[in-house]
């Protein structure tokens, strides 16, 4: 069935429907990683969005169930160049077009994804079409997707009530250990008996991994939880998680994570909860012209001179003009554009950082921000 991709400037690219045959309206994004499309549809921080795979054959391995970095698929669609219709691997449990289907997501393959880009980086992100419909007149599905915008996506992909992630639980095995030993320096469970509360805005299951390895005991809670309730169960230390969306539409969300910013609790925040808590401390955030988005991204350490290959998706950057110097500094500084990657906070147990230390997909480069984060609830304690 044909299928065609329809941006908001009017250029329309036609391919294959694949997934749903259903229409969506979405922003368009691109994402760089050869590898990882799954954990890349799993990812919540792609609601209200559809992606588009810069490298040319995604479905090659299939899909394994087990690196899933949440229950289920967030992009709003997906575009690819080619489609591998028979997946080589052992691990595969199902093939990537029928998982779109059964997910009801909309697709389209066949496209020129190099000249789609092009376009995306040289205009910058856009909203577009995925539809089956030919449309003589263009008048009308321009106007919607002008129109649109992603809100509400933090709380749609945030989970519903508080649950715990207890180290032994079976959710806690990590990427790293999939196929593999745990790292050595994680075998000794240095957080043993350090209890996590994690804001869930958006995030992927191995951030919650992350420190389950390390023998944390993790308390999920939903985003719009009031910081009363998380720091009267007495944690050890605060995570603010990874998420989708405007970070500014987050009004509430923000007065509450002020209130945890005026405790003493060491707090870690990565993405979007980076953004939030600059928010919360009066600093500014603007979007970017097509943002972040892949498993290739050179980071600078501003105290070590130290450059790690990171793992990144969003579309929002911390304005570092904005930031007052007695609340934080950049600590992290994107090598390709300058942009902010990360804020240390001046007199506070906090640091926070834009890329994912937690990967999956990605390189394992920065995990060891996960361990600065126990040592700070260790100084602490």
């Amino acid at each position: 069935m044909k299928a065609f991709l329809i941006l908001e400037d009017g250029t329309v690219f036609e391919g294959t429907s694949i997934g749903s045959a259903r229409e969506t309206v979405s922003e368009i994004v691109f994402n760089t990683s050869m590898t990882g499309y799954l954990e890349v549809l799993t990812d919540p921080s792609y609601a209200g969005q559809a992606v588009v795979m810069t490298y040319p054959l995604i479905g090659n391995y299939g899909v394994c169930r087990e690196d899933m970095e949440s229950l289920a698929p967030w992009p709003d669609g997906y575009v690819v160049r080619e489609l591998s219709r028979i997946p080589s691997n052992f691990r595969s449990e199902d093939t990537l077009s029928h998982f779109l289907e059964i997910h009801d997501i909309p697709g389209i393959s066949g496209i020129d994804t190099r000249a789609l880009t092009k376009i995306l980086r040289e205009k910058g992100t856009m909203n577009g079409m995925i539809t089956t419909t030919v449309y003589e007149d263009l008048s009308e599905p321009l106007q919607r997707m002008r129109a649109y915008r992603v809100t509400g996506v933090v709380k749609k992909t945030s989970c519903k009530t508080p649950y715990v992630l207890e180290p032994a639980d079976p959710e806690a095995e990590t990427c790293s250990v999939r196929t593999a030993e745990k790292p050595e320096s994680l075998k000794h469970q240095a957080g043993r008996g350090r209890h996590v509360a994690l804001l869930d805005l958006g995030a992927k299951r191995n951030i919650a991994r992350s420190l389950t390895e390390r023998g944390c005991r993790v308390t999920v809670y939903p985003c719009d939880t009031p910081a009363e309730e998380i720091l009267a169960a007495k944690p050890d230390g605060i995570m603010l998680s990874n998420g989708p969306g405007d970070p500014k539409e987050n009004v509430e969300i923000i007065r509450e994570i002020r209130k945890l910013y005026e405790s003493d609790v060491p707090i870690f925040a990565i993405c979007l909860g980076h953004q939030l808590m600059a928010l919360a401390t009066g600093a500014d955030t603007y979007k970017l012209k097509y943002g972040h988005r892949g498993g290739n991204h050179p980071v600078k350490d501003l105290a070590t001179g130290r450059v790690y290959i990171s793992s990144q998706n969003h579309g929002y950057a911390v304005d570092t003009d904005s930031l007052d110097p007695n609340i934080a500094v950049p600590a992290f500084v994107n090598v390709n554009d300058g942009t902010n990657e990360g804020l240390a906070y001046t007199g506070k147990n906090i640091f926070t950082v834009q890329y994912h230390p937690e990967a999956c997909p990605g390189p394992q480069d920065s995990s060891y921000l996960f361990d600065r984060f126990l040592k700070m609830m260790e100084v602490r304690a």
